[in-house]
C-alpha cells in the first residue's frame, strides 16, 4: 500500500470520522433520516474536504500562524457557499431536505481538523487524497446510517419500497432518538468485532492525567512521579 492509497484506507477504515473518531455528530444525527439525505450530505462534505485540503496545503507556508484558523474558515466558507448554491440550483429537493446543515459544513470539525492536522503540514497531492479518504469515510457512514433508518422507519431504501406490504414501520427510527439508537447499534457491532474506536479510549480511560482526574482518583502524572524520584 503506497502513501496515497494509505490515506484513503485511513479515512474509510482506520480513522473513519464517524465510526472511529466520533466526529461530525451533528449532521450524522440530523440529516440521516434517509439514505439519499445521508449520501447528499456526505458528498457535499467530501467535495469541500478535498478542495479545502488542497487549497490550504497550497498556501500553508504563506498564512501567518496568528491568523491560521480564521484563514482556514474563510477558505472553507467560500467553498461551502459554492457547493450550497450548486445544490440549490441543480438538486433543490436535496437542498430543502438538508437545509441549514449545508452552511454548517463550514464549522464541521472534520474539515477544520484535517486542515489543521494534515493539510497544513503536507503537500497538496497527499492532502487531496487525505480529504478524499476522510470524505469517503464520512459519506459511507452517513449513507449506511440513513439506509438503516430509512428501511426500518419507512420500509424503503433510496425511496424504493423494499419491505413487504405487511411490514409495520418503526416510526421512532426516523425521529431524533432513532439516530442515537442506530449509531449505538453499529458501535456495539464494531465492539463485538473488536474494532477499536475513539469512544472506547474515552470510556475505558484516557492516556494522560488531567488535574480533575488527579483530584478525584488520586492518579499521579508521569512528571510528578519523576519529580518524586529526584
Amino acid at each position: 500500500m503506497n502513501k496515497y492509497t494509505e490515506r484513503i484506507h485511513n479515512g474509510i477504515v482506520t480513522e473513519n470520522p464517524t465510526f472511529i473518531m466520533m466526529l461530525g455528530m451533528c449532521p450524522t444525527f440530523a440529516v440521516t433520516t434517509s439514505a439519499i439525505n445521508g449520501f447528499g450530505m456526505g458528498v457535499s462534505t467530501l467535495v469541500v474536504l478535498i478542495l479545502a485540503n488542497w487549497m490550504i496545503s497550497l498556501v500553508r507556508k504563506v498564512i501567518p500562524d496568528q491568523v491560521r484558523l480564521p484563514a482556514y474558515i474563510v477558505i472553507v466558507a467560500s467553498l461551502v457557499t459554492v457547493v450550497q448554491l450548486l445544490i440549490q440550483a441543480y438538486i433543490p429537493f436535496l437542498y430543502d431536505a438538508l437545509g441549514i446543515y449545508i452552511p454548517l459544513i463550514v464549522v464541521n470539525c472534520i474539515i477544520l481538523g484535517r486542515a489543521e492536522a494534515y493539510a497544513s503540514k503536507n503537500p497538496p497531492v497527499l492532502s487531496i487524497f487525505d480529504g478524499l479518504g476522510m470524505g469517503l469515510g464520512f459519506t459511507i457512514a452517513l449513507t449506511l446510517i440513513g439506509l438503516v433508518r430509512e428501511v426500518l422507519g419507512n420500509g424503503t431504501a433510496f425511496g424504493v419500497q423494499v419491505m413487504p406490504p405487511f411490514y409495520q414501520p418503526i416510526g421512532i427510527i426516523v425521529k431524533a432518538p432513532g439516530a442515537f439508537l442506530i449509531l449505538a447499534l453499529i458501535i456495539a457491532i464494531m465492539n463485538a468485532a473488536h474494532v477499536e474506536t475513539h469512544a472506547n479510549e474515552k470510556v475505558e480511560g484516557c492516556d494522560g492525567c488531567c488535574a480533575t482526574c488527579a483530584q478525584s482518583s488520586g492518579c499521579v502524572s508521569p512528571e510528578k512521579k519523576e519529580g518524586d524520584k529526584v
